[in-house]
């Protein structure tokens, strides 16, 4: 298949995502697996809901055999006791078994959909992950799914007992009196009447207003902890806290806005379902039947009592409705997340012939109409580095992030070894290319664990010897533990620590297509040189893109990409470039104590081996890991 079948075919649409089939599944699809499990919890219910209206029919029975005249049957008083005595310890029994199995069918729920969650979110593409703020999926991993819990444990039981209990009341006090038992259901219409005002569409629109106000305040809240330390190092400590307070200010007034809006419709619910208010709806109706004589005394005593059980199982459920909207949005948000498709994996996968680099005609956007980048025409041949520069917002991040597949293009091809990306096998791009971010993350394990992520099979010799080349062995063996020590436990690393960590990691992996971000970024000169001097002699042949910041860089690059408004509009030689005077000549006239390329023929790193600066790697399976682990908190004591 060439490279412009392999771009028709992604420019047509694509099959419905492989995300559990999460896309068409609303909540009860989620909840399809465990649906034995909340019938079991209903009809346990619904035993003990019956059983629990026995013991008011007994009481009734009671009050009408000692309000008949003559002696009472004792044998039948004892009989009705121990009936309703049998009954209520069936509606215990019952309902413990309802709500117990509810709770552990419950933590089952949530146990499953953050297994599912952290599966999706492991194999969604990186770039979809980087566009997210961490508050955000830290929501839905952990609140979202907790909100679920008032529709697994108690909605089931809320449900049956507001629609069962209701109904055999009334059909037992329709064959006591069927005129009462209507004035008896007035309160309820009267609670259901309202309903629909809480779920008018302004109501619900104030309610996802007021969702997406605290997950605001959740991403300000790790913003807020994350960039105080910086912002009070520049003076700015009464700013630091600004922006999360502009977040709770949104909060509170969107809260108050919905608590406006919603407590009046509530009050008149709770006001029509409280006891005093049925027994005055009934009292006055039964009276009034009483008094014409269509209603004896004895009849109005189960209305009193199953009037109070009519309404009581709806009162609950009212309660309930907030967690029970909560839990419905929540489980949209978390379908929305599982039906994030993975990067399409081919169904026979094509090995690369080399390492040669080449986009042809990229076309790429993050949203629809609007391109970063536009028409990028690029070839990176093995053993060379090419450094791209241009201005903020140029598309630079954007293009190096298409070489690991972070995006696919939306239009034009990129092909490694001749194969187009999407062609080749994930594991196999894995091992092909790797990606080394300037922001490091380590993971929450020993000091040689990190360094051996991508070779965890290596030896201690080893994860040594790639130490000392990123010159950290020392550092290290000062830890309390050296290479046994636990990152975030035992030590806490400053950036630079944790960049000549992430060095090590790569000096130990190999990979024949790199993408840098300045791996060198929070090193001191020495160290930096160390780690140069290390880096040329495991460079090799290696088809090296790098982000360049560094005139360094820039200056022992084979070639120099310029980029602005995401299209390339210089490219060549660092030494021919300076010579045309344009865009790239501007660039480097901006940094004065910058020294002038050579010449490329006379240039020492005319060989790849002689780019100590760009030639870093990292084996791909550190790439995931390092984009998920907790910030390494910086020490106070050394330089950033």
């Amino acid at each position: 298949m060439s490279a412009t079948d392999v771009a028709e075919a992604r420019e047509r649409p694509a099959p419905p995502p492989d995300a559990d089939h999460a896309a068409d599944q609303g909540p009860a699809g989620l909840l399809r697996p465990y649906r034995r499990g909340l019938a079991a919890v209903a009809v346990l219910q619904i035993v003990g809901a019956v059983a629990g209206l026995a013991p008011l029919l007994a009481v009734v029975e009671l009050g009408r055999t000692l309000l008949s005249p003559g002696p009472a049957d004792h044998d039948h008083v004892r009989g009705v006791v121990i009936a309703g005595a049998a009954a209520l310890f069936v509606r215990l029994l019952f309902t413990a078994a309802s709500s117990g199995i509810g709770h552990v069918l419950d933590d089952r729920v949530q146990l499953s959909l953050r297994r599912r969650l952290a599966a999706r979110l492991g194999r969604v593409p990186i770039g979809w992950l980087s566009r997210r703020r961490t508050g955000e999926l830290a929501k839905v991993v952990g609140r979202d799914v907790g909100a679920v819990h008032p529709l697994i444990a108690h909605a089931p039981g809320e449900l049956v007992s507001a629609f069962v209990v209701p109904l055999v009341s009334l059909v037992y006090l329709f064959t006591v009196d069927w005129r009462l038992t209507l004035i008896t259901m007035i309160p309820v219409a009267l609670a259901v009447a309202l309903v629909p005002l809480m779920m008018t569409p302004g109501r619900l629109r104030e309610q996802e207003a007021l969702d997406g106000a605290m997950g605001r305040i959740s991403n300000a809240a790790v913003e807020f902890v994350q960039g105080i330390a910086v912002v009070k190092a520049f003076g700015g400590g009464e700013r630091a806290h600004r922006e999360f307070l502009t977040a709770t200010d949104e909060f509170a007034g969107t809260f108050s806005r919905w608590v406006f809006g919603i407590s009046g419709i509530a009050a008149g619910m709770a006001l029509a379902l409280s006891p005093p208010f049925v027994l005055l709806v009934v009292l006055t109706g039964g009276t009034t039947l009483i008094t014409a004589g269509s209603l004896t005394p004895a009849d109005l005593l189960p209305f009193l009592l199953l009037g109070l059980g009519l309404t009581a199982p709806v009162a609950a459920l009212g309660h309930g409705f907030d967690d029970l909207q909560a839990a419905r949005r929540a489980m949209g948000r978390i379908r929305d997340v599982l039906a994030v498709p993975s990067l399409p994996e081919p169904a026979h996968p094509v090995v690369p012939r080399g390492h040669r680099v080449e986009l042809r005609d990229v076309r790429f956007g993050y949203e629809a109409g609007h391109e970063v980048l536009r028409g990028i025409d690029l070839v990176l041949e093995p053993g060379t580095v090419t450094a791209i520069v241009g201005p903020s917002g140029s598309g630079k991040s954007t293009l190096v992030q298409l070489l690991p597949r972070f995006f696919d293009p939306t239009h034009g091809s990129v092909l490694l070894g001749g194969v187009d990306l999407r062609e080749l096998g994930g594991r196999e791009l894995h091992r092909t290319v790797s990606f080394v971010f300037q922001d490091v993350r380590l993971l929450r394990a020993s000091v040689a664990d990190n360094i051996a992520l991508a070779v965890p099979h290596a030896d201690l010799d080893d994860v040594v010897r790639a130490a000392r080349l990123a010159n950290v062995h020392d550092r290290i063996l000062e830890l309390p533990r050296g290479y046994e020590s636990v990152i975030g436990e035992d030590v806490k690393l400053s950036g630079g620590e944790a960049q000549r960590i992430s060095i090590a990691r790569a000096l130990l992996a190999a990979a024949p297509v790199l993408v840098l971000d300045e791996a060198t970024a929070f090193a001191d000169p020495r160290t930096e040189q160390a780690v140069r001097g290390a880096l040329a002699t495991a460079a090799g042949d290696r088809t090296v893109l790098v982000i360049a910041h560094r005139l360094e860089t820039i200056a022992d690059a084979d070639t120099v990409v310029v980029l602005e408004d995401g299209a390339i509009v210089e490219r060549g030689g660092p030494a021919e470039l300076l010579a045309r005077n344009g865009r790239f000549a501007a660039f480097w006239r901006a940094h004065p104590s910058a020294h002038p390329p050579a010449h490329p023929s006379a240039h020492p790193s005319a060989h790849p081996s002689a780019h100590p600066s760009t030639h870093p790697s990292t084996h791909p399976s550190a790439i995931a890991d390092e984009a998920e682990t907790p910030a390494i908190a910086p020490r106070g004591d050394e330089p950033r």
